[in-house]
C-alpha cells in the first residue's frame, strides 16, 4: 500500500526581474520625452521674388553699480525711463528690451523696470554672464 502523498506540480512564473525591466523602460521615456520638442515643425517655405528681411534690434535698458539709467548707452533718470521706453517702441510689432543690471544693486531696482515692461507690453530679457572657469 502507498501511503506517500504525492507532490503537486506547481506552475510559477518568477517576476521578480520584471520590476527592474520596467523600471528602466519608464526611465529610458521619460528622458527621451523630454527631449523631444513638440513645438518644432518642419516647413519647406514657398519661395518668393521679393524679400525683406525683418530684422528685431532690442532695446538695451541698463543700470550700472551707482543706480544710474540707460537706454541704448543714452543716460536718462528713473522718472524718464518710462516715457522714453515708450517712446521707443512706437510702431514696433513686439518690442524686446535685453536687461543689463548690475549684481551689486538691490532686486528692486530690476523689479521696477520689470513692471515699466509689463505696463508697456515689452517683452524683458535678463542679460548674465557666463561663470568663469566652467
Amino acid at each position: 500500500m502507498d501511503l506517500s502523498r504525492r507532490r503537486k506540480l506547481s506552475s510559477h512564473v518568477e517576476t521578480s526581474s520584471m520590476n527592474d525591466i520596467m523600471f528602466f523602460l519608464m526611465l529610458f521615456f521619460l528622458i527621451v520625452s523630454t527631449m523631444v520638442n513638440p513645438n518644432i515643425i518642419k516647413l519647406m517655405l514657398p519661395s518668393a521674388k521679393s524679400s525683406k528681411q525683418m530684422m528685431k534690434q532690442p532695446i538695451t535698458i541698463s543700470v550700472d553699480a551707482g543706480g544710474a539709467y540707460f537706454i541704448d548707452r543714452q543716460p536718462t533718470s528713473a522718472q524718464q525711463l518710462e516715457g522714453e521706453l515708450q517712446r521707443r517702441i512706437q510702431g514696433l510689432e513686439s518690442p524686446t528690451a535685453v536687461l543689463r543690471v548690475d549684481a551689486s544693486l538691490n532686486v528692486q531696482k530690476l523689479v521696477d523696470i520689470l513692471e515699466i515692461g509689463n505696463r508697456l507690453k515689452i517683452k524683458m530679457v535678463m542679460a548674465t554672464q557666463a561663470q568663469q572657469g566652467k
